[in-house]
């Protein structure tokens, strides 16, 4: 029993116990240390002496503990320097348990620090699934595609950077924290991405990489409940709705307009618009949000073809303004396609194809070759889906751009 509860606590509230011995310590790797020594223990003590009132701030107090110790245990092999200097600081703090609050407020300060900008993208990514989420560098970098000692020094120069450049273990307040949480929540997204349509590989989904990401993008939702938080995690929602009827059981790729819609995942449909009403409501949200709002019209179509394209290209216009990118315009395009018809979408991806901004992104080719199949401009369409498959790097769009091919010939 005692040690199932303790399992238990590990899975959940392990990564919170570490993010506030980061703050008390100053050390992911200390922290690190702390951490699996309060769990070995409460591994002996919680048997003989059942389970203190509050486990979380007992692991807490413990780990610190035994870090100071082993801090003053160094004073036998070093002069009396820093790491004595921090031992003693660490001991004059006060040793009652941490409120809940600082707890919570913690595992914030963990998110920012981990998704500081001036650490690179890649850094951040990493980072982030290491501390705050709790994954082994392994499983990181073979999400990243990445040889594990490449990724844990990728993991070690970030935490260097953060102590080197005295990175503050904080929430930024006032005019600093739109730009940072714009910085969190595109990490967030980004892992998302990579678990719901893998960028290379031999399968389309990484469901640990996609539910880790809304994970994290509800605990962030919980503690900074700001609007466009709400709209990540309606997007992110909306988008998991649909991941069973994303592919086959052989693993091939099936198409939003094929997909069998009543195996979409009606609650976290339900979740998602509630989200995106609310954060819409509030008149302050952001790309995010206004991304939601068009997953939730395609979630409210009970069939493909009862989609409000128009709507969508409406939405899409509206996102341009926000976030002019050539792959929102190739978006609007598609959409521009299906609510004006294929002459009317092709000629603005042509037009996008000819400024070479998205010359060597496979979909935009895949989008053409599919508009030219439609008007019937078969030889056009075998040149771009030929240019797609020759881009893509995931096994499964690769099959699917085949299969196009292969009837175009036929």
């Amino acid at each position: 029993m005692i040690i199932s509860t303790l399992d238990s606590i590990y899975r959940n509230d392990a990564r919170r116990v570490f993010a506030t011995l980061v703050r008390l310590l100053g050390s992911f790797d200390l922290a690190e240390e702390a951490l699996h020594d309060a769990f070995m223990a409460a591994a002996e003590r919680w048997p003989r002496d059942g389970v203190p009132d509050n486990p979380v701030a007992w692991l807490v107090s413990v780990g610190r503990n035994k870090a100071i110790d082993q801090l003053r245990r160094q004073r036998r092999f070093t002069p009396w320097d820093d790491a004595a200097e921090v031992a003693e600081n660490l001991a004059d703090e006060s040793q009652q348990a941490e409120p809940v609050e600082e707890l919570e407020d913690d595992r914030l300060r963990l998110i920012f620090t981990c998704c500081h900008p001036g650490l690179s993208e890649e850094a951040r990514i990493a980072l982030t699934l290491r501390e705050v989420c709790g994954l082994t560098t392994e499983e990181i970098a073979h999400a990243s595609l990445l040889a594990a000692p490449t990724l844990a020094q990728r993991i070690v120069r970030a935490k260097a950077k953060i102590r080197d450049a005295r990175i503050p273990y904080q929430v930024p307040g006032g005019d600093e924290l739109p730009a940072r949480l714009q910085s969190v929540l595109r990490v967030i997204y980004l892992v998302f991405n990579e678990g719901y349509s893998a960028s290379s590989g031999d399968a389309v989904l990484r469901s640990d990489l996609s539910s880790e990401a809304i994970r994290l993008a509800r605990l962030l939702q919980q503690l900074l409940p700001e609007p466009e938080v709400s709209g990540l995690l309606a997007l992110m929602l909306l988008q998991e709705s649909r991941r069973a009827a994303r592919v086959t059981a052989e693993g091939d790729l099936v198409p939003l307009d094929e997909q069998n819609r009543s195996c979409w995942d009606e609650a976290l449909i339900a979740e998602g618009c509630a989200l995106v009403h609310q954060a819409l409501l509030s008149r302050r949200f952001g790309t995010y949000t206004l991304q939601a709002a068009i997953a939730a019209v395609h979630a409210d179509a009970r069939r493909a073809e009862d989609t409000d394209w128009r709507q969508i290209v409406g939405l899409y216009g509206a996102l341009l303004r926000f976030e002019p990118s050539p792959i929102v315009e190739l978006n609007r395009a598609v959409a521009v396609a299906m609510s004006d018809g294929p002459q009317a979408g092709l000629t603005l991806i042509e037009a996008l194809l000819r400024q070479d901004t998205l010359s060597t992104y496979h979909l935009a080719h895949a989008a053409k070759a599919d508009l030219c199949r439609r008007i019937g401009a078969l030889d056009a369409a075998r040149e771009s889906y030929e240019n797609a498959l020759a881009l893509a790097r995931q096994e499964p769009e690769r099959r699917f751009l085949r299969r196009r091919l292969a009837t175009l010939q036929g």
